[in-house]
């Protein structure tokens, strides 16, 4: 999304999501990994979305993946946001699904499997929300 990072609204880190906070003031993605069936999995959250055991762990990923589907939107939920943006559902090479933005190019250059890379969007207090662009290099080994 366009607009200055002061325009997201952005929950306050809490027990389970704290780690992920954390990782993103590094720029780094992490995901979660259960310890007992070894799912991965994104959102952070308490239970194991596989087999609702609660050892869970932060893992790394690569932050690459392609776009699964998204939107275009043309209308701004608040005047501060620029319009059109890309609203894309990211599957991960590792497997978990993230939503978020693509940006770095034309919302009419985004198409469903287009190989994608992680970016980052700073937050006012140095944090970052993960954004997607397109992939320069989409042919090199994950």
């Amino acid at each position: 999304m366009a607009g200055t990072a002061d325009a997201y609204e952005v929950p306050a880190p809490d027990e389970v999501t704290g780690p992920w906070w954390d990782a993103t003031r590094e720029r780094r993605l992490v995901v979660q990994r259960c310890a007992d069936c070894g799912r991965l999995q994104h959102y952070p959250r308490a239970l194991c979305t596989a087999c609702g055991k609660t050892l869970l762990e932060f893992t790394g990923v690569t932050g690459r993946g392609r776009v699964d589907t998204f939107t275009v939107t043309y209308r701004a939920p608040r005047p501060e946001i620029e319009v059109p943006y890309v609203v894309a559902r990211v599957r991960l090479h590792e497997g978990p699904i993230l939503l978020s933005t693509v940006v770095g190019c034309a919302p009419e250059a985004v198409v469903c499997d287009m190989p994608v890379v992680v970016d980052w969007r700073p937050l006012p207090d140095g944090r970052a929300l993960p954004v997607f662009r397109p992939d320069p290099h989409p042919d090199l080994p994950m």
